[in-house]
C-alpha cells in the first residue's frame, strides 16, 4: 500500500470546514464537486436545497497525504455521529510545526483534550475535537523517539 488519505463527512458544513482547513494546512483546494453537479438520473432525486451541498472536495496537504470529505444529504447515507472512535494524528517534524498546527487547528475547539505539552512519549502531544467535530492529535516526538 503505497498511501492512507482520510475521507471526512459532514452535516451540511463541508465547505466551511475545508475553507479551514486550507487556511490551517495553506494549500490550494483541488477542486469540488456539488450534488447538483451529478447528471440528471430518474431515480435520484436531489433536493433544491441540497443540490450546492458538497459531494467531494480535497486538500493535498504533502505529497503523501490527502484530506478529502463530503456532506452526507438525505438520500445518501446517514447522518453524521461525530465521536472519538478515530483521531486524524499529525505527526510533524518540528516543534514550530506543532504548535503552528494546534494553534490554528483548535480555533475554536469544541474540546481540547489534553493541550499541546511534553509527555513521556513525546516532547509535543495534544489530543481535541476541533470546531467541526473532528477529532485531532497533533505530535513531535522529538527525542523521546521509540528505539
Amino acid at each position: 500500500m503505497a498511501k492512507v488519505h482520510f475521507y471526512l463527512n459532514f452535516n451540511g458544513n463541508c465547505d466551511e470546514a475545508f475553507t479551514f482547513y486550507q487556511s490551517v494546512f495553506e494549500v490550494p483546494s483541488l477542486g469540488t464537486h456539488r450534488f447538483g453537479d451529478m447528471p440528471e438520473d430518474p431515480h435520484v432525486t436531489i433536493p433544491a436545497e441540497q443540490k450546492n451541498k458538497v459531494l467531494h472536495t480535497a486538500l493535498q496537504i504533502n505529497e503523501q497525504v490527502m484530506l478529502m470529505g463530503s456532506d452526507c444529504v438525505e438520500g445518501f447515507g446517514p447522518k453524521v455521529t461525530f465521536g472519538t472512535g478515530t483521531y486524524i494524528m499529525l505527526d510533524t517534524d518540528t516543534p514550530e510545526e506543532a504548535q503552528k498546527l494546534h494553534a490554528r487547528l483548535t480555533k475554536d475547539a469544541q474540546n481540547i483534550e489534553m493541550d499541546l505539552g511534553e509527555t513521556f512519549f513525546a516532547e509535543l502531544f495534544s489530543s481535541f475535537i476541533d470546531q467541526f467535530g473532528i477529532a485531532w492529535m497533533v505530535h513531535y516526538e522529538g527525542n523521546k523517539k521509540l528505539g
